[in-house]
């Protein structure tokens, strides 16, 4: 080969390894950046929400309310790239202090798609509502990808829908990094 072109793909290289490395560490800082909240702060925060919201009554209320739930939601796909497109939920099962609920999500998150289906049993005591994430199986689209299956079963067998999400989140983000540069070198 001649010098120059072997001297062009190096260079096209460098370039490739610095735009990784500055994806790496933005990629670190914005992971950084949602660990501030603890998950009671974040709890804390919907309740003030939700006792703020009771007593909005006007229409004009209700809308500004809506815009801003649209603008936090359009912010929220932008942050994890997580998109919702369908969602269903039944009741199976209601008590006076049980109340067993089915949902099934779909969505896509980056390039990757993903399909959800748990129940949400919960509980109500004289002041707290407990709920817990029961039955769960998860559809993905993850190709050939094992290390993806295991941690889908791992997943369902423990229920933990926000390791998922922040997982997944992850590793569609790293997915689609992943599909450009072989798309680059195409």
């Amino acid at each position: 080969m001649d010098n120059s072109i072997c001297q062009v793909y190096e260079d096209e290289i460098q370039s490739l390894e610095e735009e990784i490395k500055l994806l790496a560490e933005k990629y670190e800082d914005s992971q950084q950046e949602s660990t501030f909240f603890s998950d009671e702060e974040i709890l804390m925060s919907i309740k003030s929400f939700q006792r703020e919201s009771e007593g909005h009554e006007s229409l004009s209320d209700l809308i500004t309310q809506l815009e801003s739930l649209e603008t936090d939601l359009s912010f929220l796909k932008k942050f994890t790239g997580i998109q919702f497109t369908s969602h269903f939920k039944e009741i199976v099962e209601k008590t006076t202090n049980r109340t067993v609920r089915k949902h099934r999500l779909s969505g896509n998150c980056y390039s990757l798609s993903f399909q959800l289906e748990f129940q949400l049993l919960e509980m109500q005591n004289k002041e707290n509502v407990s709920a817990v994430v029961t039955d769960l199986g998860i559809i993905m689209e993850s190709g050939e990808d094992s290390d993806m299956s295991k941690f889908v079963s791992s997943t369902e067998e423990h229920g933990n829908l926000l390791r998922f999400f922040r997982s997944l989140s992850s590793y569609a983000e790293w997915y689609e990094h992943r599909r450009c540069t072989f798309l680059h070198f195409k």
